[in-house]
């Protein structure tokens, strides 16, 4: 219960059709439309509670009383001025085959303008990330030049310590031999 003095009574008593009731409804006008086709057109109280459900027996009540009022002699001005308040909001009952094509029509739902970009965004991260798989792209390039002159550099590097390795061998090798040979030792 809100707090306060006046309470807002607006949109409480709204009712929604659910999808259930709409697809059973649909469900129901194809079995009547399937027997109306094959002659076997059995008018019972269901099929008329149904068929006022779905609007279709009303039409023809009002496709009568439309033709009722077009006999009447207007009175008065009424039949010359043809008044129309934009801001006055009609109710247009759509019927269940209607609203059942545009379903089918639309069995993707549209999507928002972000959820669009972000679709978009990684299509594109996917497909640039295959271009530098491949090695495509700019950056991949320079990547693979950074890469070739690093394993250059570690090649010169490995095989600078090769050489110093083999002089510091050479070199102890010559210290063992002198100090043999200072010693008086033969081999």
């Amino acid at each position: 219960m809100p707090k306060g003095k006046y309470v807002n009574h607006k949109g409480r008593n709204r009712k929604f059709t659910s999808r259930e009731e709409l697809e059973q409804e649909k469900k129901e006008l194809e079995e009547k439309m399937w027997r109306k086709r094959r002659g076997e057109v059995v008018d019972t109280d269901e099929d008329s509670d149904a068929s006022d459900n779905d609007g279709t027996s009303e039409s023809g009540s009002e496709e009568e009383s439309s033709e009722d009022e077009e006999n009447c002699k207007a009175k008065g001005v009424s039949n010359l001025i043809k008044i129309e308040n934009p801001n006055r909001v009609q109710k247009k009952s759509k019927k269940l085959t209607t609203t059942t094509k545009t379903t089918e029509l639309e069995e993707k739902p549209e999507l928002s303008r972000r959820e669009r970009e972000e679709i978009e965004k990684q299509k594109a991260q996917a497909h640039y990330q295959k271009l530098h798989a491949e090695g495509k792209t700019d950056q991949a390039r320079a990547d693979l030049a950074r890469l070739a002159i690093v394993k250059q550099q570690r090649a010169e590097a490995a095989k600078r310590r090769e050489e110093e390795k083999v002089q510091k061998e050479n070199a102890a090798k010559e210290k063992v031999t002198q100090v043999n040979r200072a010693l008086g030792k033969k081999k």
